[in-house]
């Protein structure tokens, strides 16, 4: 099974591959929320209480009653006698009548009869009585009790990869404990007699391997668990080996490189030999990245990806990041600001195939110009220089100063 007679186009492969395999995620665990952070949560979060639970102040300054400071001003400061301080943490016992004000600090809880709080900038203090010099209006420098969320309010849905504000709100609520979805264990084994790990000594014609480092990066990022199971050699047996070992303990996997059509491209052989439907798609219409193999065994994910590191990337987040993230449990789309307008800087063309151009940005005139980066399949600067990619269609030119939409780089 060495060689691939037609390619798919990337939507065809995706519906074929979607027609054989559907991704589910691999279970729950409930985590100390201070260790969530990056995690997709797996359970709906309401709010139990109102938060916040009581009506505070803002600012560090004076409770006072709005109406009494209608007619302050800086040369005209209004008196109002201090009738007591609220403490943090504490319901004050103090109430405030007409004429009067109590201290109050940021966060603390409103005593009864305010409607507004003074900030302390303008006010002067002598004993016990405070200067108002600006007036306020009721409401101001205050949040009522209810005012972030109401108790019973869905704050959370699962499927959400959580943010440290979320991570916040989680333990603002009370919660110690966090019900995620487990990271399901992605296995990644690189191939190729030419590949040395780095630390290693190589010999002419060798290089280091750079595909299990992007990959884990972006596994992770993904969500999952990166487990390397190091270079195999070009050897049929010794990739099936350890193809068999990583099905047998991962969730998913990868095999890099020996994907082709060359006589010591063994990726195709040992994807098949580990169970069935075996391989659904070899060869996609897309640069880089057209020897890439989807296949399902034994109810699993197997990708085989492309050796040259640049085409690896781009083929993972094509196809590979939408099911690793499905079986993390994460469920939302990608975030705002992951996608930008640009204009081109450059005519760009895909032929037979749909082009993933690497791209750099820079603005000029409040608008941002899209550069296409130079560089092939093997030459991974076009990444690290890259801010994004720009998807050209097949047959599609598109002319400089196009409008095109980037996507940008990054987790």
């Amino acid at each position: 099974m060495k060689a691939f007679t037609q390619l798919m186009t990337p939507q065809e492969a995706r519906a074929a591959f979607a027609r054989a395999y559907a991704s589910r995620p691999v279970g729950m665990e409930h985590v100390p929320v201070l260790e969530a952070f990056g995690r997709v949560l797996a359970e709906e979060i309401r709010a139990g209480t109102d938060l916040p639970a009581f009506d505070r102040s803002t600012v560090d300054g004076y409770a006072v009653r709005a109406a009494d400071t209608a007619r302050a001003s800086k040369g005209a400061p209004v008196p109002l006698a201090v009738v007591g301080e609220v403490l943090m943490g504490q319901v004050s016992a103090v109430a405030v009548a007409s004429g009067q004000a109590a201290r109050i600090p940021t966060g603390g809880a409103l005593p009864a009869g305010v409607d507004a709080v003074v900030m302390q900038e303008v006010t002067v203090r002598k004993d016990g009585t405070v200067f108002v010099e600006r007036r306020v209006a009721p409401g101001e420098n205050i949040v009522r009790r209810g005012d972030d969320l109401r108790a019973g309010e869905v704050v959370l849905r699962p499927g959400r990869r959580l943010r440290p504000p979320d991570i916040g709100l989680i333990a603002g609520l009370g919660h110690p404990e966090v019900g995620v979805f487990l990271r399901p264990r992605v296995a990644v084994i690189v191939t190729g007699d030419e590949l040395v790990a780095p630390g290693q000594p190589a010999s002419p014609g060798q290089v280091y391997d750079m595909n299990t480092y992007t990959l884990t990066g972006l596994i992770e990022a993904s969500g999952a668990l990166a487990v390397p199971f190091g270079i195999v050699g070009d050897s049929l047996q010794r990739v099936v080996e350890h193809a068999r070992a990583a099905h047998r303990t991962a969730d998913a996997v990868i095999l890099v490189g020996g994907s082709s059509v060359g006589e010591r491209d063994v990726v195709t052989d040992a994807i098949a030999a580990l169970g069935d439907p075996g391989i659904i798609v070899h060869g996609i219409a897309i640069r880089p990245g057209k020897p890439t193999i989807l296949a399902v065994a034994n109810g699993k994910p197997v990708f085989g990806l492309p050796g040259n590191v640049v085409s690896a990337m781009i083929v993972y987040d094509q196809f590979v990041r939408p099911v690793i993230e499905a079986l993390a449990g994460r469920s939302e789309e990608r975030g705002a600001g992951q996608v930008v307008r640009a204009r081109l800087a450059r005519r760009v063309q895909a032929r037979e195939r749909e082009d993933h151009v690497r791209v750099a940005l820079v603005e000029r005139g409040g608008t941002w110009w899209a550069t296409p980066v130079p560089g092939g399949s093997a030459i991974m600067t076009s990444m690290v220089l890259a801010d994004g990619i720009l998807v050209v269609p097949i047959g599609e030119t598109l002319e400089e100063g196009s409008d095109v939409e980037v996507r940008l780089l990054g987790p």
